[in-house]
């Protein structure tokens, strides 16, 4: 899975770095996804990278873009970044790696 769920603002939300979000990430960061994401891990990123990460992984999910401008501006900017940069390394992560399919309640074997 490449979706990432995680509370933001005030409620849980779901991220996802879609082929069209990362395109519009590699435009504003005049760069390719692989040499973003090492400059994010390396901690080399701008701080509008984080929240472009968190906006268009919003929008990706499916969220209206101007409601994903809304909480990115009211939750996201001018906030210290070991709040938003863990959210925004989880984003490209979940893109980059996956992650864990939900658990299903199931536990018949």
């Amino acid at each position: 899975m490449i979706t990432h769920r995680a509370f933001f603002g005030t409620a849980e939300h779901s991220f996802t770095l879609t082929d069209d979000m990362i395109t519009e990430l590699e435009r504003l960061a005049d760069t390719g996804i692989g040499a973003f994401y090492q400059r994010v891990v390396a901690m080399q990123f701008n701080a509008a990278d984080v929240t472009e990460i968190i906006r268009l992984g919003l929008i990706g999910a499916g969220m209206h873009p101007q409601e994903a401008m809304h909480l990115v501006n009211t939750y996201a900017r001018n906030r210290p970044m070991a709040e938003t940069f863990p959210l925004a390394l989880d984003i490209l992560d979940a893109r980059w790696s996956g992650t864990a399919a939900p658990a299903t309640g199931d536990t018949t074997e």
